[in-house]
């Protein structure tokens, strides 16, 4: 399958994706609110949720963020500007199509939503077009996520482990070998940012201060 390509500058970007866990609602909170209504891309999050209970995440980051937030449907088009949280019990992929796709394929790394699936079915998608960012969380989820971000040309951004309440996925990423970008929390939506806007990786790093999806 080919992915899609991606002009230099402002075009080059298709979805930021983001994986969290652990003390990643606090995290997710301050990373979209570092992010403006104006974001070019939209944002697609596997954040781990209670299976057995209803999320209230959207709430609470609908009141953090000039984006809009909502869970992810399946068989929406994404839209730039938006955010689309993984529903619990559903891991969120991205088909060839663009579209998104709700699946209850086997968990990943023992959780469902996971990082992984989404992290490979966009890097498979988009390409070099992906901006991955690996925030808090206890295990390992998203880091064979990251090697597919890179290995298909896209940019990954992980936050320090020094600043997650729970450095097991931080750490996973960059364990890899493959990120591109480690930042304090609050300099992630800036960074972002500054990518979209068609700053280049190295250059960002001024910004730093104190189970898989089935194929289509």
């Amino acid at each position: 399958m080919q992915t899609r390509s991606r002009d230099d500058g402002h075009n080059r970007w298709a979805a930021v994706l983001v994986a969290s866990s652990a003390g990643g609602v606090e995290g997710l909170v301050a990373l979209l609110g570092g992010l403006h209504a104006t974001l070019p891309v939209p944002v697609l999050v596997a954040h781990h949720l209670n299976r057995s209970r209803e999320t209230r995440i959207v709430d609470v980051l609908s009141r953090s963020t000039a984006l809009t937030v909502e869970l992810a449907e399946d068989g929406r088009l994404p839209r730039a500007g938006t955010v689309y949280i993984a529903p619990p019990n559903r891991h969120l992929c991205v088909q060839q199509s663009g579209v998104l796709s709700l699946t209850q394929e086997d968990r990943v790394n023992f959780a469902r939503p996971a990082a992984d699936p989404l992290f490979e079915s966009a890097a498979d998608t988009f390409g070099a077009g992906v901006i991955g960012c690996v925030l808090s969380g206890a295990d390992g989820d998203g880091a064979r996520g990251v090697e597919a971000v890179k290995a298909h040309g896209g940019t990954v951004i992980v936050q320090d482990p020094e600043t997650a309440p729970f450095r097991g996925m931080p750490k996973a990423a960059i364990g890899t070998g493959q990120v591109d970008i480690v930042l304090p929390l609050t300099a992630i939506g800036p960074a972002i940012t500054r990518l979209v806007q068609g700053d280049v990786p190295g250059d960002v790093h001024g910004v730093s201060g104190p189970g898989s999806c089935p194929s289509p």
